[in-house]
């Protein structure tokens, strides 16, 4: 009766549908690689069994083809991105086919994964969505959710990834910007339009930052991205907010820091050795440096004494390091020649940025100095780069 029912209204509506590729009377049908039901949605079982079956791989293409067939499935993971880190670490460019004990452990989690994949609901365009996002030191995540007739939170999609080197120095407040611009680009398809929906973080301070008049230009940037959508954004503490929280902070995602004496080894841009050389010669002409390289060389109570109190400085490899008080990392004292500052200005200087605070975040000069840094447009931007001593 039903089938009849249906058949007369495709005639009434002139639609017509291939019987051998009809299938009628099911409680779960394949739809586009995944089976549908009522209640959601699932990945094919066939793929996973493919999936779950796969030889460990010995090489890049081998890895390239695994990943390529889990990550069509990756919508179903919670923290994909995470789970594959050290093995998408062997497809850079330069990178050495090493398999670890963490890639095997990877591997084996993708596939365990898959297997016990939760059943995402499928999108209810008659219900109002919402969204929750996070982000850690090292990453960002996201979740597309719906409330379903019984009011339980559903989630409908997951999504993550790895925060980029220069992403990684972004203050706490931008990095949470870029959650949640990262979720509504994403989820785009479903969020826009003229329907409402809440976006959840647990940075209290993004419930007003849109329409704050004090933003930074990064943000300003944003704003046209942001204006797209109709959202307001409400805080939930990060206890409450466990999804997005656990896409963003699961530890693979972490970088590790190198040790302490390590330093510029792995930064965009590095000295040279002659450059180096010539830093460590210029010592002998700056005052200042030559005092403290005494002091660290033999220190005693009358040199001590001579030094500012506050002064945050080691030697590493015949340089002189500082700690400014708001960085972490050491940066390299160039003694006070104008020649030599130019020359590290010109080595660090970033052309796509077209700026010097790449040359601020590895080095810091002895003297109070003014450089000028000439852009292809002709435009001149000149910076103050403070005494060390008096940071």
């Amino acid at each position: 009766m039903h089938k009849e029912h249906l058949f007369a209204l495709m005639r009434k509506h002139k639609l017509y549908a291939n019987l051998k590729k009809c299938i009628f009377g099911a409680s779960e049908i394949p739809v586009l690689g995944c089976l549908m039901k009522k209640n959601g949605v699932r990945p094919d079982p066939g793929k996973v069994r493919v999936i779950n079956e796969w030889p460990t791989p010995s090489n890049v293409k081998e890895l390239r083809q695994f990943l390529g067939l889990a990550t069509y499935s990756c919508k179903y993971v919670s923290d994909y991105a995470g789970k594959i880190r050290p093995l998408s670490q062997l497809l850079k460019m330069d990178a050495a086919w090493v398999w670890t004990d963490d890639c095997q452990q990877a591997f084996d989690a993708v596939k365990q994964g898959l297997t016990e994949v939760p059943i995402l609901a499928v999108a209810d365009q008659d219900r109002p969505f919402h969204v929750v996002c996070d982000a850690s030191d090292f990453a960002i995540g996201c979740a597309l959710m719906q409330h379903d007739h019984e009011g339980r939170d559903r989630v409908v999609y997951y999504q993550s990834r790895q925060l980029k080197p220069a992403q990684r120095n972004y203050p706490v407040h931008d990095k949470e910007l870029l959650a949640m611009k990262y979720a509504l680009a994403k989820f785009r398809v479903y969020l826009l339009g003229s329907r409402p929906f809440v976006v959840y973080t647990d940075h209290a301070s993004l419930r007003t930052a849109i329409k704050s008049p004090h933003i930074s230009q990064r943000m300003a940037r944003w704003l046209s991205f942001f204006a797209e959508y109709n959202f307001q954004v409400e805080y939930k503490p990060g206890r409450l907010n466990v999804v997005a929280d656990a896409l963003s902070c699961r530890p693979d995602y972490a970088v590790h820091k190198a040790d302490a004496n390590a330093i510029g080894v792995a930064r965009t841009s590095t000295p040279s050795s002659s450059l180096s050389d010539d830093v460590r010669s210029a010592y002998t002409k700056d005052a200042d440096a030559k005092q403290l390289l005494d002091y660290f060389a033999a220190p005693s109570d009358k040199s001590r004494q001579k030094l500012a109190k506050h002064l945050r400085a080691r030697v590493h490899n015949g340089l002189l390091l500082y700690s400014a008080v708001d960085v972490n990392a050491d940066r390299i004292v160039v003694p006070d020649d104008h020649e030599l500052k130019f020359r590290v200005t010109y080595e660090y200087h970033d052309p796509r940025r077209r700026d010097i605070r790449v040359v601020r975040r590895h080095t810091c000069f002895s003297r109070v100095t003014s450089i000028g840094v000439t852009s292809t447009s002709g435009y001149v931007s000149t910076f103050v780069l403070a005494r060390y001593a008096s940071a």
